[in-house]
């Protein structure tokens, strides 16, 4: 009797292992030009308790866990339409201008979220603002449901970048 249970967690911690595996690395990088110095685009998106002073799709930002900046906080952000997302800050950088988080959990079609925001300047009053992210689709099976496949993960990502990019581009020049 402990040989078959032990043989069928076996087997379905395999057959999981391999749902998992095809799911494959994604990768979005978007970045956008800004006609401002660093110092004055960085203090827009160093703030991670108010993604929403620069996303148009963030609603609040409320800081759930630990403090404002430092590593280890977890944000709560509602999005316009009612959803929401759970972010961690993973690295905090003020004087390379950069931050890295992760998703928790959230109404995104992504796992395994983790991301990087930098700006640098490129010149007077120039600023190039880098938007990295590496995650899964949230449907890790063989088949995945119908907008749960890897175009749809990419495609919701590079969205969520562009729209935060573009606006914070409008409102900084």
């Amino acid at each position: 009797m402990k040989s078959g249970l032990l043989l069928a967690s076996i087997l379905m911690s395999t057959t999981l292992t391999a749902f998992a595996d095809d799911a494959k690395n994604l990768k979005v990088h978007e970045e956008v030009s800004i006609d401002a110095p660093s110092a004055k685009v960085w203090e827009k998106v160093s703030n991670f308790n108010d993604l929403g002073a620069w996303h148009p799709a963030v609603k609040t930002t409320e800081i759930v866990t630990g403090e404002n900046n430092k590593v280890g906080a977890e944000r709560l952000l509602t999005l316009q339409d009612g959803g929401t997302i759970k972010e961690k800050l993973l690295k905090y950088n003020p004087k390379a201008k950069t931050f890295k988080y992760s998703i928790i959990e959230g109404v995104l079609p992504v796992t395994s979220y983790v991301s990087s925001v930098t700006v640098k300047s490129v010149g007077k009053d120039k600023s190039l603002v880098v938007w990295d992210g590496t995650f899964k689709r949230k449907d890790l099976s063989a088949t995945p449901a119908e907008g749960q496949d890897d175009a749809t993960a990419i495609k919701v990502i590079t969205s969520v970048y562009r729209g935060g990019l573009d606006n914070l581009k409008k409102i900084s020049e």
